[in-house]
């Protein structure tokens, strides 16, 4: 069972920035990766970044590429997402997710997780 915390969130105005991580905890059969998702209210779930075990490969959805960094530090178990240049339309609760049944672009696939963190709200204000 894999354990995932997450924390950073928080409200800034439109242009500022934050820092989500997630502490990684727990026995893993799964040596893929992690990644980053949101829910914005009345929305689906959707695919922010994404980021391999060794953190040699990321993956963005377009709308976060060139202002958002997935990283990871191995020796504490932590993945992160810095965020900048934030927008109102980067809302959300944001979701970190581990134990991937399969890597590569299926990262970028919620459906392939088996693990999910409690969730950390990002409000940006216009």
């Amino acid at each position: 069972q894999v354990q995932l915390v997450e924390s950073g969130g928080g409200s800034v105005e439109a242009g500022g920035s934050l820092r989500l991580s997630c502490v990684i905890s727990g026995r893993t059969f799964s040596t893929y990766g992690n990644g980053w998702f949101r829910q914005a209210p009345g929305k689906e779930r959707t695919f922010v970044a994404a980021i391999t075990l060794n953190g040699a490969t990321t993956y963005y959805t377009d709308s976060v590429k060139g202002r958002f960094t997935i990283s990871r530090d191995n020796a504490v178990n932590t993945v992160y997402l810095e965020m900048n240049s934030l927008k109102p339309e980067d809302t959300a609760v944001y979701y970190c997710a581990g134990d991937p049944r399969l890597g590569g672009s299926y990262l970028q696939t919620d459906r392939f997780y088996r693990s999910w963190g409690q969730g950390t709200q990002v409000t940006v204000s216009s």
